[in-house]
């Protein structure tokens, strides 16, 4: 019999790094299909928050244009619905994460519907879009927090 020299460290280090690389690609596979059903919308005190995967943010109602605030459908409004995801997370039925509009516009949505969606510009650079579920209700919100 005439064994086989064992592997050196190097070969056990090289598998234990694919290993953790693989845990960390699970995890964050498993974090985003979590958000993807727990993203949401708060207003908290003067500023909207986004609750959810690597894009969440909070945004000052102040910075939002809320003259020029609409509820859309991006099938009929087709200047307004994302163009290229720039940086984000797609998933069918799940978008997140910055986008291009196609009226050349920078945007940070939330979309899990393209029927009924909170277009908000505001003054820093980029709009939001917000599948939310009540949206009229959302945006008449955060005018009464703004007059208020």
């Amino acid at each position: 019999m005439f064994p086989i020299v064992p592997a050196s460290a190097k070969a056990m280090g090289f598998l234990a790094a694919i290993g953790a690389l693989l845990i960390a690609v699970v995890l964050v596979l498993a974090f985003v299909a979590w958000s993807a059903r727990h993203s949401r919308v708060e207003i908290v005190g003067r500023e909207l928050r986004l609750v959810g995967d690597f894009w969440g943010r909070t945004v000052s109602i102040e910075a939002l244009r809320l003259e020029s605030a609409a509820v859309v459908d991006l099938a009929t409004s087709p200047d307004f619905a994302p163009r290229w995801r720039t940086f984000g997370t797609g998933l069918p039925g799940y978008a997140s994460g910055w986008f291009r509009l196609r009226n050349g516009e920078k945007a940070l949505g939330y979309l899990t519907s393209r029927g009924s969606v909170l277009y908000l510009p505001t003054s820093l650079g980029y709009s939001l879009l917000l599948s939310a579920e009540r949206p009229e209700e959302l945006l008449a919100a955060l005018r009464g927090r703004a007059g208020g």
